[in-house]
């Protein structure tokens, strides 16, 4: 009897075990289940991210290669411009030159012109004149360095 007692106890113990465990198995794989749906989540989350910054790289390199192609351009403009302004400065140098040679020239016939109208008088003061004014003449003839397109402005 005592041997059906025992037997009758350790099944009920089992009995009694039993439905904690099947609790415990439901809770374990409601746990695996609600940590397999966290990590996809977590994944899908991770991939999203990574989906963005790898979009956001490519749009920083697009926006890179238009700034490196719009400092490229400027860059050939100031060069251009400064290549011009080159031009211009030594137009602006002849030019002065020139200007002041022809000044020159011209306070030179207006001393010239004093001097022979004090002392010479009539074809001998032309002549006189006329060769001042062939010798300075030489000045007058020097290349002017310009180019058609300081023309245009």
């Amino acid at each position: 009897m005592d041997s059906s007692s025992s037997g009758t106890t350790s099944s009920t113990i089992q009995t009694s075990s039993g439905p904690e465990e099947n609790l415990m198995e439901q809770r374990k794989r409601k746990r695996m289940l609600s940590n397999r749906e966290s990590a996809r989540r977590s994944r899908k989350k991770k991939q999203k991210l990574l989906d963005d910054l790898t979009a956001q790289v490519n749009q920083l390199r697009k926006e890179n290669s238009e700034i490196v192609t719009s400092v490229s351009i400027t860059t050939q403009h100031y060069l251009t411009v400064e290549a011009e302004n080159s031009v211009l400065r030594a137009q602006l140098d002849e030019l002065s030159h020139r200007l002041e040679s022809l000044n020159d020239i011209i306070g030179f016939l207006d001393n010239t012109n004093g001097i022979c109208s004090n002392t010479l008088s009539g074809p001998e003061s032309d002549d006189f004149l006329v060769s001042q004014f062939n010798m300075n003449m030489f000045y007058m003839n020097q290349p002017l360095m310009a180019s058609s397109d300081a023309l245009l402005y």
